[in-house]
């Protein structure tokens, strides 16, 4: 509803119109917001339902059918008397309107932490308890001498006859004064808010972590967890290292120095489509021609989306006697990329992919399919050209004399210290899907090599071990080494074999690229130029014309201006 009032904007001075609707949380901040209706999705469909203006400020946003809820680009529509936000990244944007607003006194920037009030006890019996006693009707500490409290022992972990939490079956659970302990212990998170600080000093009976091991540990180097995380354990565990290091408990403020989110694995849901009112399915292809009913169908029985139709008949009794209209003989079917839930039949097993490819095509598979911190699809079409990668592996094993010692060949060197030189790298920088593609370019290249070469292969094995263990286990005992490949050393590239001895320069004629010319690394422009100019193809590009002007840029590119 319209209030019939008007806000001024204070970064630009013009009237907003009021309006009052109840999708507007009254405990959201104040209770009043600042509609964005070109990037929310909510305020989207208030805006187009009351006709209201929709003004996008983000480069290239289409705001025709939906909103652009997506929070990077560049900012448009965003220039006020003071204050000019047109041109700058959103991060930058923000930053920026929060310096403007606290200079000119408009108001004052604050952080918000979504730390909630929550209960902090629990009516079991697995927890810490709480070293707190009653006398009188009256909660009392214990004092410090007292702890630590261990847990009593109890017939059973089940709640007593008459409602009481299982640490009521414990005899004796009382003060030496004999006044009774709490029966309530604490949440899973009190522990782990602070476990790894338990880590750092395990066997310390007197404290929760020496002062010594925390100043040599200081705090995590790593944290990989998944995002819903950043609410619960991870805001907790900052909490409490807060309230440690006020108290000079411990030396660091922040408890992880880095953290990583882990994108989540979606699921490829896939359809089959009955004709209304039959028994009849009608394949993806072919059901435009037919009223059907699309129904979600269980992934495990489709391979590449095509369905087993057997399996189907066998799946659920109300399908025993289903018959199929097919398309080439195949029944295709549909496909939706949504979360992976047993409700949408979409739910992989991983033993299955196990049974079928093994352990070390699933674990390759899950890192090629994107970066670690995206959330993807899981589409078990492209899993067979993980599982066919290790099989060209394994073959260049098979063609290997691994009795042989002899050293690598110039191309050979080449191929391998770049493979080491980006593993290393990648997995500083956690960019699996990248390594992956690299084996499989390096492996590529040794294969067209017919490379054969012992030394080749044991550093590869070295580099693949993180990613596939079991299949490197393997290659390392035919190598004739003992123990485990995770012992082994990790290879380091040498810089010299990296360098090339020749370039391949794109020769171009007024812009336009002709053709190709290669050229030894250290030859000088006046070589290029020459060895350009004289090859084959020049007399037909030049078509008796003179050149009028020769650009080599070193390294790159010769473009002939005629």
């Amino acid at each position: 509803m319209f209030t019939g009032s008007y806000a001024i904007n204070p970064l630009t001075g013009k009237e907003i119109p009021v309006w009052i609707s109840d999708y507007v949380l009254a405990g959201y901040g104040t209770g009043a917001i600042m509609a964005v209706p070109a990037h929310d999705s909510r305020d989207y469909a208030f805006a187009r339902h009351f006709s209201l203006p929709i003004i996008p400020l983000i480069e290239g946003a289409d705001v025709s059918e939906q909103s652009f809820d997506a929070k990077e680009g560049k900012m448009i529509n965003s220039c006020g008397t003071k204050l000019d936000l047109n041109g700058l990244d959103v991060k930058e944007a923000i930053a920026k309107t929060k310096k403007f607003i606290e200079e000119e006194g408009l108001g004052k920037v604050k952080v918000n932490y979504r730390l909630r009030d929550a209960i902090f006890s629990r009516q079991r019996y697995w927890g810490e308890p709480f070293p707190v006693y009653y006398k009188d009707g009256t909660a009392y500490l214990m004092e410090e001498s007292a702890l630590p409290l261990q847990l009593p022992a109890v017939s059973s972990y089940l709640p007593t006859e008459d409602g009481q939490p299982p640490l009521g079956r414990a005899e004796n659970w009382t003060t030496p004064e004999g006044y009774p302990i709490e029966l309530c212990t604490m949440p899973g998170f009190a522990g782990s808010s602070a476990y790894y600080l338990r880590y750092m000093d395990p066997r310390n009976n007197n404290a929760l972590v020496s002062k010594a091991a925390d100043e040599y540990w200081r705090n995590v180097d790593l944290y990989v967890g998944g995002a819903e995380h950043a609410t619960g354990h991870l805001i907790y565990s900052r909490f409490w290292n807060k309230f440690l290091y006020d108290l000079g408990i411990v030396v660091e403020p922040e408890p992880f120095k880095k953290l990583v989110n882990q994108g989540m694995i979606q699921g490829r849901s896939n359809f089959v489509y009955r004709i209304k009112n039959t028994n009849t399915f009608v394949s993806h292809g072919l059901r435009k021609e037919h009223d059907t009913t699309p129904i979600r169908v269980d992934v495990n029985i489709v391979s590449n989306d095509v369905l087993d139709t057997e399996a189907f008949r066998k799946w659920r009794p109300e399908y025993a006697d289903a018959e199929f209209i097919l398309e080439d003989g195949k029944y295709i079917c549909g496909y939706a990329v949504e979360k992976m839930s047993k409700s949408m039949f979409n739910v992989v097993n991983p033993d299955d992919i196990v049974e079928r490819y093994g352990a070390d095509t699933l674990r390759l598979y899950e890192m090629f399919l994107g970066p670690v911190e995206q959330s993807k699809p899981w589409d078990t079409n492209g899993i067979d050209g993980v599982n066919r990668f290790l099989k060209k592996l394994w073959g260049l094993f098979e063609k290997a004399d691994l009795s042989a010692e002899k050293e690598m060949s110039r191309e050979e060197k080449k191929t391998v210290h770049k493979l080491i030189k980006k593993i290393t790298e990648d997995i500083e920088n956690f960019s699996f899907n990248t390594s992956i593609a690299a084996f499989m370019i390096a492996v590529n290249e040794l294969t067209s090599l017919k490379s054969t070469n012992r030394e080749a292969l044991d550093t590869i094995t070295r580099l693949i071990a993180p990613f596939a263990p079991h299949i490197a286990e393997e290659f390392w005992h035919r190598l004739g080494h003992e123990g485990s490949v995770v012992d082994s050393i990790w290879p380091v590239y040498d810089a010299q074999a990296l360098v090339e001895d020749t370039i391949k320069y794109p020769v171009s004629f007024n812009g336009k690229t002709r053709y190709m010319v290669e050229a030894p690394a250290d030859a000088s422009r006046e070589d290029v130029e020459k060895l350009a100019l004289s090859d084959s193809n020049a007399t037909r590009w030049l078509d008796g014309k003179t050149p009028k002007k020769v650009i080599v840029v070193p390294g790159k590119i010769v473009n002939i201006v005629i």
